[in-house]
């Protein structure tokens, strides 16, 4: 494996030990996806079976655009599969997508509606989040993913009605860090539901502070220090 492609599987088992350490995926669900420095058609993914706080770089796969195991000896997560390659395909400024099944996240999202800037976190969100309102909660197929794609468009969060959440970056740092904070607004909004939200000109002040891509990776390795994920 070149230098390249093993500073980003590790970087992303780092990830993915961090939604472990979160207390997510223990049953198996999420997933969290790494577009290949070489091959940008392609994209690395926990092997499947592989519980997060185990993952290393080396059960990493690549997959390509069909579902094939290009790279590494695991199997393919074939719900992140149907999920990830649609958004990635679609969204060539993306490097990273990230979803798993979160309490509040997935309690917020049969609401079914949008984050609002009622909290710090949740400005980042302002004008950055979609809905995708389908009752397709178990994503099957490629076709499901697609749709998943064109509601998104090219906002770097979405809300899966009934499912959970699904946030996105230019690096998996960026894409995690945005999706630990897509979480925490979440919550805010269910344990307060009549917060009232600060006007739109405050929430773009807020957000343009707060979204950067190196913002957005101090706040990824502050999270993994804080949980001793090295």
């Amino acid at each position: 494996m070149t230098e390249d492609r093993t500073a980003l599987c590790e970087e992303l088992a780092r990830a993915y030990r961090v939604f472990g350490a979160l207390g997510w995926g223990d049953l198996g669900d999420g997933h969290i996806s790494a577009r290949d420095p070489e091959r940008p058609e392609c994209f690395w993914m926990l092997g499947y079976g592989v519980t997060f706080p185990e993952a290393t770089a080396d059960v990493m796969v690549l997959i390509d655009g069909d579902g094939q195991v290009v790279s590494g000896t695991g199997s393919v997560n074939w719900p992140g599969f149907h999920i990830h390659q649609p958004i990635l395909a679609a969204r060539r400024d993306l490097g990273s997508v990230a979803h798993t099944h979160t309490s509040w996240g997935t309690a917020f999202s049969s609401r079914n509606r949008v984050l609002e800037p009622v909290t710090q976190e949740a400005c980042i969100f302002f004008e950055d989040c979609a809905l995708f309102d389908d009752e397709e909660v178990q994503v099957q197929s490629l076709t499901a993913g697609s749709r998943i794609a064109r509601s998104m468009g090219q906002n770097n969060s979405v809300i899966l009605r009934s499912h959970g959440l699904l946030a996105a970056g230019a690096s998996v740092a960026s894409a995690v860090a945005r999706f630990v904070l897509m979480e925490r607004a979440a919550e805010s909004q269910m344990r307060s539901p009549d917060s009232q939200p600060i006007s739109d000109d405050a929430a773009r002040f807020a957000k343009a502070d707060l979204v950067g891509e190196e913002h957005l990776r101090n706040t990824f390795n502050f999270l993994a220090r804080h949980y001793g994920v090295y």
